[in-house]
Formats: C-alpha cells, sequence, structure tokens
C-alpha cells in the first residue's frame, strides 16, 4: 500500500516510493530507494523535502497515514471547489487564434535561442530583442489565452531550457492578464518569464544537460542558477525590476525552503509567487530525457498537494482557475465512454468545458464533433495519457 507521511516520520527501514519533489530539489540517484539510516532521513530533511510516499508492502509501516487514494480523493475534492467560470474569456474563437499563435511560437522561440545563447558566448542581452516578443505573446494572450499556453505544452527535449523560457512567459503572462494587472506590469512580467532561467547559460552543459540525477555537489551548481541569472539583469540596461525579482525568486518556496535566499512568504515577491507556480506546472507537463512529464490536471493536483508548504494556495487557485481544470489541449473520457479533447473552457463552470469527442468505445475513432457539457449531455470522468491511446490532442484543436 502506498501512503504519504510527513518526512519527520521516516525511519530506517522504510521504503520510499515518491520523494513527492521535482528533480532538482534533491541529489539522489532515484525517486524510490530503501532508507538504510538516519542520516538518509536527516538528508531528506534538509532538502525541505516535507511530505513523502512510502511502500509498507515494501518496508515499516504508519498506520494512521492516508493512503495515496485517500490523499488522490481528498485533493479532487478540493480542485472541484475551485471550479467557477473561466477567468479572461476569449475575445477570439481557438480555431482562428491557434494559426497565429503557431507563428507567435515559433518567432519566440528563435528569439529566446538567440538571447541565451548569445549569454552563453559571454555577451550582452539586448532588450530590444525580447520586447517584440513579449508584445506579441500578450497580444495572443489578450485575444484567447488557451491557444499559446496549450502549444506551449510542445516541446522538444534538446531545446528545453528554451522553450521552456517560452512557456513560463506564456503562462505568466496569462496569469497577471487573469490578476487584472494592467498591460505595462504584464509586459515586465514577460519579460522576467521569458528570461527568467538565464542563468542557467552560466551552468555547465554538462550539469545542464546530465541525463540521470545530480549529485550534491551538482546540484548546489544547477541552483545557483537563480543567482547568477539576478546578477546577469541587474547589469543590464532597461531590464525592468520586476523581471529582475522574476529570475531571482522563481525557485523560492512560501515555507522557506527554497533558493536562492530562503525568503518566506510576504518576503517573497508577488510575482516571484506567481513565477514559481508557473515555472513548476511548466517543469512537471513537460517531457525531459529524465521525466516523463505529467498530464495537466496531474500536475495541478500536485500544485495543490505542495501548496500546503510551498505555494501560496490562494495564488495556486487562482491559477487554476486561469488555465482550467482540464486545461485546452487535454485529452479526457466522459462518462459515456467517449474519448474528447478540450477545445474550450466552460464560461460558468471550469468542470463543464467543451470537448472534441474523437472515439468511441464500440466504433473506434470517430469523425470529431463538439459537445458542451455544460448542457448536462455528459461529463468528465478522468483525465488521460495520451501515449496510452496513441493520440496528438493537438491535431484536433
Amino acid at each position: 500500500m502506498i501512503k504519504r507521511i510527513r518526512s519527520e516520520q521516516l525511519q530506517p527501514g522504510m521504503f520510499i516510493h515518491d520523494l513527492n519533489c521535482g528533480w532538482i530539489d534533491h541529489p539522489f540517484v532515484f525517486n524510490t530507494f530503501r532508507v538504510k539510516d538516519e542520516a538518509t532521513v536527516q538528508k531528506i530533511v534538509a532538502y525541505g523535502i516535507r511530505e513523502v510516499y512510502i511502500d509498507t508492502a515494501a518496508g515499516l509501516d504508519v498506520a494512521d497515514a492516508q493512503t495515496k487514494e485517500e490523499v488522490d480523493s481528498e485533493l479532487h475534492e478540493r480542485i472541484i471547489k475551485v471550479a467557477g467560470p473561466a477567468k479572461s474569456p476569449p475575445r477570439t474563437p481557438l480555431r482562428e487564434e491557434i494559426v497565429v499563435a503557431r507563428q507567435v511560437h515559433s518567432e519566440a522561440n528563435k528569439v529566446v535561442h538567440s538571447i541565451l545563447s548569445d549569454v552563453r558566448l559571454g555577451k550582452q542581452i539586448e532588450v530590444e530583442q525580447a520586447e517584440p516578443v513579449v508584445e506579441q505573446i500578450t497580444d495572443s494572450i489578450f485575444r484567447n489565452k488557451d491557444a499559446l499556453t496549450s502549444l506551449s505544452r510542445i516541446k522538444q527535449k534538446d531545446n528545453y531550457t528554451f522553450q521552456h523560457s517560452v512557456s513560463v512567459c506564456a503562462l505568466l503572462v496569462s496569469f497577471a492578464h487573469a490578476m487584472g494587472f494592467g498591460r505595462d506590469v504584464i509586459r515586465e512580467a514577460g519579460i522576467g518569464g521569458l528570461l527568467h532561467d538565464v542563468g542557467k547559460m552560466k551552468v555547465p552543459d554538462a550539469v545542464l544537460n546530465k541525463p540521470a540525477s545530480l549529485s550534491a555537489q551538482e546540484l548546489s551548481v544547477m541552483q545557483s542558477h537563480a543567482a547568477l541569472g539576478r546578477e546577469i539583469l541587474k547589469q543590464t540596461d532597461g531590464i525592468p525590476e520586476k523581471a529582475i525579482l522574476i529570475t531571482g525568486q522563481h525557485h523560492e518556496r512560501y515555507d522557506g525552503t527554497g533558493y536562492p535566499d530562503k525568503l518566506k512568504e510576504e518576503a517573497i515577491s508577488d510575482f516571484g509567487q506567481m513565477a514559481s507556480i508557473v515555472d513548476v506546472y511548466d517543469a512537471l507537463t513537460s517531457n525531459r530525457v529524465y521525466h516523463k512529464g505529467m498530464e495537466p490536471t496531474a500536475a495541478l493536483k500536485k500544485l495543490f498537494e505542495w501548496s500546503k508548504f510551498h505555494f501560496n494556495e490562494e495564488l495556486v487557485q487562482h491559477f487554476i482557475r486561469v488555465i482550467g481544470i482540464y486545461p485546452v489541449g487535454s485529452l479526457v473520457s466522459l462518462e459515456s465512454g467517449l474519448l474528447a479533447v478540450v477545445v474550450q473552457q466552460g464560461e460558468n463552470n471550469l468542470l463543464h468545458p467543451l470537448v472534441r469527442a474523437i472515439f468511441d468505445p464500440v466504433k473506434g475513432f470517430i469523425t470529431p464533433h463538439d459537445i458542451d457539457l455544460a448542457n448536462g449531455n455528459d461529463r468528465i470522468a478522468n483525465h488521460e495519457q495520451p501515449t496510452k491511446w496513441g493520440v496528438d490532442p493537438f491535431r484536433y484543436l
């Protein structure tokens, strides 16, 4: 049985099923292993890991701990309570904006690649390169946020750092827009999102692209990128203060266990808190050499779970309302048995989006047709892994 326990409840003889954190937050070779001694427990606690999952069939038990099923059920109930009307209803239909968004996404990736490559060569950042891209991203988000944010989930493993930067920019612009910030503030946040990982260009390739777990020393080098990035931006003319805060604070955690400064709660700026949520969400949903990306709904549940310690829970709830419990481009199964792709958030409730049915359990793949779940004709039963079905959801947008 898989159970969740507090890290300080760990004992030698327990078997860790999941360290319950991102790869960059720990130096262990595996995410699953037997706890051999008290030193291992102290190491886990020292790295700010607050809760872990144990396998009681393979090691010692904690009698009153919640099972994984109980945790999942509780998270599901909590996330359902967040459901309400979608933030920032689209002004332009998805089928129209997706065409423009593809061009914006492609151009943004080229520009970020150029900027970060220049930094690696020791050249100065030219803010003039970043500003038009952020403007294009902002315009697209204002017309229909789901077009660009859904495309941002498509990444090539070899170009992760560049494409992740574009995704964080798009998600942060969308988040800030829904929170009601003005255009100038959103632009500054967008620049921060686009450049938030600039410090990684000062991290050796052997560490940055290592297709395995990092040693404690390598982890320290990797984590230095937030402070390095902040210093690079401080020395760059024309960089707004919010962009510097985002770059330096996107790995800070609400409970003070983050880095580089171990800031706590309100000591982290609003945009630093928002960027930390966006950064983790995009990392969780991205495929990388050492990590298979989660489906968006599962990643949102993780954010909700970790908001107990690592994130501002109110901001996590706002973020969920921004992108939807079942974001556009998600593959879902319906209670009727149909398989469908989410194509638009529900105007009155995030649990009832517009979906495009593509597969019938009796007939197989069918001619796609839309179903508005707000009409009560069907309901979402679960989110699905596209790879399991051999489906590319983005073909149907």
